[in-house]
């Protein structure tokens, strides 16, 4: 019979294979194939679906086994594992190939869509700019951490490290001296890299409509519509945004039993870089609503008067992405949509907002 599901665990040099017929029996076993031979083992298949965890090079092999008219499916590894039969401590490559290709099988699976190429270079922007920007607080920090050595204590903001640091520059001793003004040059090769980055990425939210189109939901800049538009590409997997606001993490955790309905905190699942982006946006938005009449604004300062300052920002960055729906905005601007006014726009994500309102 021919082979209808295939299961690959991904390495960097040896890669595990499992296919199964159409009754579920293995028809392909190989435990061990080179990185070489993969894609010519794969190419010799008649179409048919391969499933991968999505890991390092899980989109780069997708894209060349579709190009071969194969079907293919990325996992999340946490979908995988309850469907490895030797469990936790029979764990090896083989049994997890075999676990991904039973894990596709299930028809309520969920499955990571495969990036393309741009989309996978856009996010490499925002990776590297965020590397620079933690290098940059480490930075900070251990100019901190050595000026207390010298009874120099210093406040945590960035600002006024650079500044008192600079000032005591000239009385530091020796080798203080030295170490200190090399650590105040890295901070600045590292100021002028964060900004070159951040011009990079305003330049591709200039170039992209969609980013534009998210742009114009509250508290979403071009780090944030970029940034989303990276991870998610056009959104089909969610059927609205408040699914997207679940699969970020924006929404409470359950701990219901027995009938009774237990909301914890929010579950904070997802990618974090794109959460804390859309947090301090948040806390853009609830910070100038304290100055606007609007409803958004209004709803937004009774929330915090209400439940406090965190539960309204948290709502706040749930209503942009969820009660807007984002997805929505992504995948369906037509010309109607770019032509109308922001007032009307505006007084619409109000009128959403309103009926979804989330119960914080």
């Amino acid at each position: 019979m021919a082979i209808v599901f295939v299961g690959i665990d991904l390495a960097k040099n040896v890669f595990a294979v499992h296919g199964v017929n159409e009754a579920g029996k293995p028809e392909l076993v190989r435990p061990a194939v080179a990185r070489a031979r993969l894609l010519e083992l794969i190419a010799t298949l008649p179409p048919c679906t391969v499933a991968m965890e999505a890991c390092s090079g899980g989109h780069h092999w997708a894209r060349l086994f579709a190009a071969h008219g194969h079907t293919v499916r990325l996992i999340a590894p946490k979908f995988v594992a309850p469907y490895r039969m030797s469990g936790v401590r029979g764990k090896n490559d083989a049994a997890d190939a075999a676990a991904i290709c039973e894990a596709v099988q299930r028809p309520s699976m969920r499955f990571v869509p495969v990036k393309s190429v741009d989309q996978q270079a856009r996010l490499m922007v925002h990776r590297a700019r965020q590397g620079f920007v933690q290098a940059r607080t480490a930075c900070i920090n251990r100019l901190r951490g050595l000026l207390s050595e010298l009874g120099i204590v210093l406040p945590l903001k960035a600002a006024t490290v650079r500044r008192e640091a600079g000032a005591a520059l000239e009385d530091l001793p020796g080798w203080a001296n030295t170490v200190v003004g090399d650590l105040l040059s890295e901070l600045h090769r590292l100021d002028e890299r964060i900004a070159q980055y951040d011009r990079h990425i305003t330049a591709i939210a200039r170039e992209d409509e969609r980013a534009k189109a998210l742009m114009r939901l509250s508290g979403v800049g071009p780090t944030t519509a970029t940034a989303i538009l990276a991870m998610i590409g056009n959104g089909h997997e969610f059927k609205c945004g408040r699914q997207f606001a679940a699969w970020l993490g924006l929404t409470p955790g359950q701990y219901s039993s027995g009938g009774k309905t237990r909301l914890g905190r929010i579950t904070k699942a997802g990618d974090g870089y794109v959460r804390s982006l859309l947090i301090l946006g948040a806390r853009a938005v609830l910070a100038a609503a304290k100055n606007k009449a609007d409803g958004l604004s209004r709803w937004a300062t009774a929330l915090e008067q209400r439940r406090g300052y965190w539960k309204a920002v948290v709502a706040i960055a749930a209503v942009a992405i969820g009660s807007s729906d984002t997805r929505r905005t992504v995948t369906s601007m037509t010309p109607m949509m770019m032509k109308m006014p922001p007032t009307i726009q505006a007084s619409q994500r109000v009128a959403r907002a309103r009926v979804m309102r989330p119960k914080v």
